[in-house]
């Protein structure tokens, strides 16, 4: 169980509702995966939508497409995240098995190891000894996991929430433009669509900054700006395409 300045009777501070409880690596785990899949279905179905429009102006034919990219997309997301995150996952049990290992056979040589690295943050010998000692004693392998290798045994990464996050809301983000540009007349599908897109991505951008704790604005510049490069350029290759085969 965490402890914060209220549990020790101290005063609050300016930051005390920043991350510092356990499930916070889950939390940036599936934030990330949902981010990640709600840019992806919003860009990816946006070019796809629009690149097909570029092309035709049968909405049958558009509205067919972006179904197909939306399938395909949420389950490929969903997929390489949880291939991607068992992988990482694999490798947190792996180190930890070996950590325990250590603090068997080697308990002398694991303290030493982990004193030296609170020396290193700056505490003196005799105190980072002490610190050691104690951290050990309370629960040796979370302090000897967290401090050789980042690793919070309570907190791994879970590739099931990933996979689910990524999926819905690839999904979630990839129903805007389909919706918009199906929806929209055929004179203004295009500008309505991208119109939407960026807003869309704006507000992921300002969500994915505003939960994991980045700058507000470079994330939603480089959120819009790479949905505008996307669906410029794939409506540029529908059009051209479409001249020249349809």
């Amino acid at each position: 169980m965490s402890t914060d300045a209220s549990d020790l009777g101290l005063p609050l501070g300016p930051h005390d509702d920043e991350p510092h409880g356990l499930g916070f690596n889950n939390r940036l785990n599936w934030l990330r995966a949902a981010v990640l899949g709600a840019n992806d279905g919003i860009v990816s179905t946006a070019g796809l939508v629009v690149g097909v429009a570029g092309a035709t102006s049968d909405s049958k034919t558009i509205l067919v497409a972006g179904v197909a990219g939306i399938v395909a997309g949420s389950l490929s997301m969903g997929a390489g995240e949880y291939v991607s995150v068992s992988t990482q996952r694999d490798s947190e049990h792996a180190l930890l098995e070996k950590e325990r290992r250590e603090l068997v056979e080697e308990p002398e040589e694991e303290l030493a190891e982990l004193a030296a690295i609170y020396a290193g943050k700056g505490l003196s010998d005799e105190l980072a000894l002490r610190v050691a000692e104690e951290l050990t004693a309370h629960d040796a392998l979370g302090a000897h996991a967290e401090a050789e290798l980042g690793i919070d045994p309570d907190d791994l990464t879970q590739p099931w929430h990933a996979a689910w996050a990524s999926m819905l809301a690839f999904t979630v983000g990839a129903l805007l433009p389909l919706l918009t540009i199906v929806l929209a007349t055929a004179a203004l599908r295009v500008p309505v669509t991208m119109l939407a897109v960026v807003v869309a991505l704006a507000v992921t951008g300002w969500a994915s900054a505003a939960f994991g704790y980045g700058p507000v604005r470079r994330a939603v510049l480089r959120n819009t700006a790479g949905g505008l490069v996307a669906m410029v350029a794939t409506y540029a290759v529908g059009s051209l395409l479409g001249t020249h085969v349809l």
